[in-house]
């Protein structure tokens, strides 16, 4: 008995055991169905469905005449569901020749023979998300959408498109390193990266499905989101000046096999660069736009700094443009340097202008060391007043700091102040160069360069960039006008002659300064390579625009900055001059206006609106149509001219417009000759019309 009730007790233990298994397992998944339901589906879905980032349109990058200097492209990738849940293996079948040879038509790839055994294929294997095409146009997109199999759509046919931005350049490498891009996995360059925030927009959102390899596949047509296009920007770049340019630096640094070059046109009041452009050297030999050497390439500047010495001691009162200096037969000695000119026997004794004018190493540095030497630091102190020690802060990423050495500077040596003076141990870029010239074209005022003028969207204006002043005034208004006229006898007199012109007046300064190699520095003249340059503005007597040249490493033997830069900066200079009336002196009417009217015959009607237009009178009676004119002393004097039909007229006199109509109507065919009034007619007036004749018009 007692073993009986033993293994009952076992046999009931196990089934209580067994019981309570199976509620506690039908309690887990009534917890997992009903309570926990929702939180599980929602898990589920993460694993499969998620929203992805749509990019937006982005922004426009203008010229200032409205000229599209960069915009978005889009394009669409497509691609088809050949497992799409509507698409049956009847409509598949029915529809694939006529699709693949619709492909084949469209992108002309492929024949319809490949496409239709790629689509088979596919199928076969069950592909979700198979890859068509990309790079797809809209035109090319809706055409797609009428083709047999995918006018059914996403579900039923299986017809999948995903859109793509691409940026695009229409002028291709002009100002293209300023344009610039933003690019994945790379740092962003020129106006695209430093507006990148404005210009990108704001991101739609997708619902995406992953499929079978990790593929993300559109679940619907359309965004759920739609994303917001960005601003566009307005720049301040001229697209004709840009063109000449870079033509002209191109020009120069094939003719001279130079290794890189930049330009820069600026607007003397208000700071906007109208060109920049940065070419250099490939490895066969073409120039492309691969760095922006205007910006971020800082170099010892060379004698274009003479023009920051020679302000610094005038302005501090101790020199005056009549002032003299011994040039001492071309060369001076500091410690154990010597000093040269690049004028063989110096220039003797010389003003400061005429230091200036000629580009006197000796008399430059003679001068700064005079008034200096016991005191460098005061040098240095009016220098960083005129601000060109602080880099521009431009808008635009990759600027190279300026470097002006200071007595405690450990690279200090005693030789360093007179090489300072005339270019060499401080570091500058083109641009802030260039800064510091258009200030004194400027009377004074010192501008911040900018590139960008407004911020639009959908042609609303978002926000307009105001003029930016970095100094009020570098220095006083005498030394201005000193620096000035320095600057106008550089090319009057001076080294830049080779620029003088009869049209207008261009000031400025050449620069030539030897480039050390880093393994030699200076030690071996064949291991140094030159830099030339031309700094300055126009019209010098009302400045409208400032511009540097830079030419980096000329090789062909010809290396002085008057003939390599000059005439890259002569040619812009003289386009910008004939293109823009704005900057021309206006013209005297007293002067210029003739005393007695010139006038031509021909329609009555479009004379006397010329006349009244101009204010002149007509004088005398006419009936016809057609007039002859003789020109009087502030009037005109007209009589009829008549026009007898079947006859040849008299057309000397007329223009060829009006005598063209008169001759075609009889019939006649029009020959021409030359330009102008028109002085002779081959069949003479009063002979019988022929019609078909010719009739020559000599015109002079």
């Amino acid at each position: 008995m007692d073993i009986k009730r033993d293994i009952l007790k076992r046999v009931y233990l196990m089934y209580g055991f067994f019981l309570l298994f199976g509620i506690a397992i039908l309690v887990q998944v009534f917890r997992i169905q009903v309570v926990q339901g929702q939180y599980w589906i929602a898990m589920a879905e993460s694993q499969t469905l998620a929203y992805k980032n749509i990019d937006a349109l982005r922004g426009n990058i203008f010229a200032d005449d409205g000229s599209l200097l960069a915009t978005s492209l889009p394009t669409y990738e497509i691609r088809m569901d050949l497992k799409a849940e509507a698409l049956t293996d009847d409509v598949f079948k029915k529809g694939i020749d006529s699709l693949a040879i619709e492909l084949s038509n469209l992108f002309k790839d492929k024949s319809a023979r490949e496409y239709k055994l790629e689509l088979e294929r596919a199928r076969k294997a069950g592909e979700r998300y198979h890859l068509i095409k990309r790079r797809v146009t809209y035109l090319e997109l809706k055409k797609l959408r009428e083709f047999p199999i995918f006018r059914k759509g996403r579900y039923k046919g299986g017809f999948l498109y995903v859109q793509k931005n691409e940026r695009a350049r229409p002028f291709k490498i002009l100002a293209a390193r300023t344009i610039g891009y933003d690019r994945e996995g790379q740092k962003p360059v020129g106006l695209e990266g430093a507006y990148d925030k404005v210009l990108r927009g704001t991101s739609g959102k997708r619902l995406m499905q992953k499929i079978a390899g990790g593929v993300w596949m559109p679940v619907n047509d359309e965004n759920e989101v739609e994303p917001e296009d960005g601003a566009d920007l307005y720049t301040s770049i001229d697209i004709n000046i840009q063109d000449v340019a870079e033509h002209a630096l191109m020009k120069q640094l094939i003719k001279h096999n130079s290794d890189h070059g930049c330009v820069v046109l600026m607007e003397v009041e208000t700071g906007l660069v109208k060109a920049i452009a940065n070419l250099s050297r490939n490895p066969d030999g073409t120039y492309s736009e691969n760095y922006n050497y205007a910006i971020g390439e800082s170099t010892e500047p060379g004698s274009t700094f003479k023009l920051i010495s020679l302000v610094a001691a005038m302005e501090d009162g101790y020199l005056d443009l009549d002032d003299s200096v011994d040039t001492q037969g071309g060369q001076v000695q500091f410690y154990d340097r010597v000093m040269k000119d690049s004028h063989e026997g110096g220039y003797g004794k010389i003003s400061v202008q005429r230091v200036f004018e000629v580009s006197s190493n000796v008399g430059t540095s003679k001068l700064i060391q005079k008034f200096y030497g016991k005191n460098p630091q005061q040098f240095i102190d009016r220098i960083y007043k005129f601000n060109i020690h602080k880099p521009l802060d431009l808008e635009i990423s990759g600027e190279a700091a300026p470097r002006i050495k200071k007595p405690k500077d450990k690279d200090w040596y005693g030789t360093t102040l007179p090489w300072m003076s005339i270019g060499y141990e401080s570091r500058l870029t083109p641009l802030q160069i260039l800064t510091f010239y258009n200030a004194i074209a400027n009377n004074g005022k010192m501008i911040k360069p900018i590139f960008v003028k407004e911020i639009r969207k959908h042609g609303r204006l978002i926000k307009k960039m105001p003029v930016q002043v970095i100094s009020e005034s570098i220095c006083s208004k005498e030394t201005v006008k000193k620096a000035q006229k320095m600057l106008e006898g550089v090319v009057e007199n001076g080294t830049a002659s080779n620029l003088k012109n009869a049209t207008y007046k261009i000031a400025g300064k050449t620069g030539t300064a030897q480039i050390a190699n880093d393994k030699y520095g200076y030690k071996y003249e064949s291991k140094v390579s030159y830099q030339a340059s031309f700094c300055g503005y126009f019209p010098a007597d009302n400045p409208k625009y400032s511009c540097i040249v830079v030419v980096n490493a000329p090789s062909n033997n010809v290396y002085y900055g008057n003939l390599v830069a000059g005439p890259i900066f002569k040619e812009i200079a003289d386009k910008v001059y004939a293109t823009n009336l704005k900057i021309h002196p206006p013209l005297s009417i007293e002067k210029n206006l003739a005393v007695t009217p010139i006038s031509k015959n021909g329609s009555k009607e479009d004379l006397l609106v010329v006349l009244n237009k101009l204010n002149v009178k007509a004088h005398g009676r006419v009936n016809e149509n057609w007039v002859k004119t003789n020109a009087k002393e502030n009037e005109i004097e007209i009589q009829n001219l008549t026009i007898t039909s079947g006859v040849i007229p008299n057309v000397i006199g007329m223009s060829l417009k009006d005598a063209v109509y008169i001759l075609e109507n009889k019939g006649l065919l029009v020959k021409v000759v030359g330009k102008g009034v028109i002085k002779n007619q081959s069949i003479p007036p009063g002979q019988s019309v022929q019609k078909g004749n010719i009739i020559i018009l000599e015109l002079a």
